[in-house]
């Protein structure tokens, strides 16, 4: 049963007319590659990406734009190359992970963090800079405020400066800020309404969860180890991209200002399970098949493991008191 709707999902992916292979490979970069080194050979990537239907030549189309768009560069080896992460494309990866490989959503400290423009931007700079904030889930007010509730605002401009939008920081204001209600005046959830669509963010969750359900209560019931390897690594890439994608849109909200039942918990809690029941199957497979250009297979470093994993509370506890 799990061999059989895991399959159908793989099918499902590698049969659509058109493919964001770019994505894709980011999703790859970031979940496989990211923690064993950051480099990989680009014939192992088409390697990896075949099964899911992306070709060879869509696979070196994509890597070029993402070279071209900043993301990756390449390092040489003989007649071969490596694919290695910018330090700004690094640097996104690892904002990403932050939200992706949470164990639970941020805790809020009911503080908005603003960053208004105070200068004049041009149409495209007011568009480079608007999509780097999405990037960061932030969501924009009037066109010249955007917000989030808890962002740390100083990577925030960090992030800025990794994208190349340096120049555009003196025209923008980092603000902390609390609701200070009074009378009929506009309330958190009023704002939230005019700055995100939870509406259609909540109904991509739900269809998340709808998807993954069967194919995760089978697993519960024969486990992992009825699939392939090769299988658990396509499963397991074709969550983290699907959750990924939805993540870019989801300014994870404090739960007092989500709807009642907000999807994109279970969607979190399924995340987590699949990745923990795929992890050593898929790894297996990279083990395998994750090669850098002078032929090495980097290992797995320790921020694999880390993922998912919920801060203890009680950790000081357990140290033992100096004396």
């Amino acid at each position: 049963m799990p061999v059989s709707l895991a399959q159908a999902h793989i099918d499902a992916f590698s049969q659509q007319s058109r493919v964001r292979a770019g994505s894709v490979i980011i999703s790859v970069f970031g979940d496989a590659v990211h923690p064993r080194g950051g480099r990989i050979w680009l014939g192992s990537l088409i390697r990896l990406l075949k099964p899911l239907g992306i070709s060879e030549r869509l696979i070196r189309t994509s890597v070029f734009r993402l070279v071209q768009e900043g993301w990756l560069r390449t390092e040489a080896h003989g007649r071969k190359a490596d694919y290695l992460l910018t330090p700004g494309g690094q640097q996104r990866i690892e904002d990403a992970a932050r939200h992706i490989y949470a164990s639970s959503a941020p805790a809020w400290d009911r503080r908005w963090r603003l960053m208004l423009t105070v200068g004049e931007l041009s149409a495209r700079e007011r568009e480079l800079l608007r999509r780097a904030m999405f990037w960061q889930g932030f969501g924009l007010v009037g066109g010249d405020c955007f917000i989030h509730p808890s962002a740390d605002l100083t990577a925030a401009s960090d992030a800025l400066l990794s994208e190349g939008l340096g120049e555009l920081l003196h025209k923008l204001m980092p603000l902390l800020a609390v609701e200070n209600h009074f009378g009929n005046s506009a309330r958190n959830v009023d704002m939230i309404l005019h700055a995100w669509d939870l509406e259609h963010l909540g109904a991509s969750y739900t269809a998340f969860v709808n998807s993954y359900r069967p194919l995760l209560e089978a697993l519960r019931q024969q486990s992992a180890d009825a699939l392939t390897d090769e299988q658990a690594f396509l499963l397991r890439t074709l969550v983290v991209h699907e959750y990924r994608r939805l993540l870019l849109r989801d300014p994870e909200l404090p739960a007092e200002l989500l709807p009642h039942e907000w999807p994109g918990n279970e969607a979190r809690i399924m995340c987590r399970e699949f990745y923990r029941r795929l992890l050593q199957a898929s790894e297996r497979h990279l083990d395998k098949q994750l090669e850098c250009a002078n032929g090495d297979i980097p290992a797995a470093q320790e921020l694999l493991h880390q993922r998912f994993q919920a801060e203890d509370p009680f950790a000081d506890l357990a140290q033992p008191n100096a004396s």
